[in-house]
């Protein structure tokens, strides 16, 4: 083996330690925590309910609804996928959606998700969906835009509340998102995504490639210890 080689497969494996000490660390004081929280961010007042990401201690959610606001999607149909606490489909009507459907695999985010639908003014326009990625969603929906701030550790989740940060092994349990959002897309829409450059970039965009899309990195922000980007996917 190389000095190179070697050298890079060190680093590989202190990064993975780093996050799965990380990932142990926001599991049980974060995610696990009892009872609800209220939080203020991106102009909202957003309820955080056990089990749901926090959008003041996980960066990426401000980072994605601010740019999202930038966006004109008056009259939009727009899906978000992995909603949480309903920060980025909230930040969808309020840059100009007609229909935000907002979903989440675990039940606690939905409902955070409808109680901060309501609370900002914007129950006419967004609609929390329990759902696994696509498979619970009407078949005839389609969307000018999607939205996706997907989990980016590759590994098993432990349970539901952990799939906001484990994607299975080799990104299997968020993989089947994008052939479904390539199916699910008007003619002419767009996905976006977030995601921190911890995740295994390579993987990612070979399933994106599959599926369909052309990717390419067109807002990136330096948080800490990690970058957060934010790819746009054009279908192809």
């Amino acid at each position: 083996m190389s000095t190179i080689l070697a050298r890079g497969n060190l680093r590989k494996s202190a990064n993975k330690a780093v996050l799965d000490l990380l990932h142990v660390i926001g599991y049980y004081t974060l995610l696990k925590r009892p009872g609800t929280r209220i939080a203020r961010i991106a102009g909202f007042e957003l309820s955080i309910r056990p089990t749901v990401y926090d959008p003041r201690y996980y960066r990426a959610p401000e980072f994605f609804a601010e740019f999202i606001g930038e966006l004109d999607l008056t009259d939009k149909k727009v899906a978000d996928v992995g909603t949480g606490s309903g920060i980025q489909a909230l930040a969808a009507a309020r840059a100009g959606a007609s229909r935000v459907v907002a979903i989440d695999v675990n039940p606690n985010a939905v409902a955070a998700a409808a109680e901060n639908t309501q609370a900002n003014g914007f129950a006419d326009r967004v609609f929390p969906a329990v759902s696994n990625l696509f498979f619970s969603i009407d078949p005839a929906a389609r969307f000018d835009v999607i939205f996706t701030n997907p989990p980016f550790c590759d590994g098993k989740a432990w349970d539901v509340a952990d799939r906001a940060w484990r994607a299975g092994e080799r990104y299997k349990d968020i993989a089947p998102l994008f052939t479904q959002a390539r199916t699910r897309l008007t003619p002419g829409g767009m996905m976006y995504m977030v995601i921190s450059s911890h995740a295994e970039l390579d993987t990612m965009e070979a399933i994106i490639t599959r599926a369909g899309f052309a990717a390419r990195v067109i807002r990136e922000r330096r948080v800490l210890f990690e970058t957060l980007l934010i790819y746009e996917l054009r279908p192809v």
